[in-house]
């Protein structure tokens, strides 16, 4: 399995390359359903801190915004 600063490479990727600016999303709505479940849960959550920390630095807060979360204490995030 790829590494996860792979996977964060993919994910932000896809943010630059697919969604259009405004698009609300979840990390694992970067992946397909297979390739998302086929991560550890332990390794997706810390996919998650990746992101969201990516989200807060230089590079990603161009890209990416936090927004709210849901019931299920996951982070959505709006493309800027």
């Amino acid at each position: 399995m790829t590494n996860l600063q792979q996977l964060l490479k993919e994910a932000c990727e896809m943010v630059e390359n697919e969604l259009k600016p405004g698009e609300i999303f979840m990390v694992r709505d970067l992946f397909r359903g297979f390739e998302w479940n086929r991560i550890p849960r332990g390794d997706r959550t810390r996919l998650g801190g990746m992101f969201f920390a990516y989200a807060q630095g230089d590079d990603g807060s161009k890209l990416v915004e936090p927004t709210d979360k849901t019931p299920q204490n996951q982070q959505r995030y709006r493309r800027r």
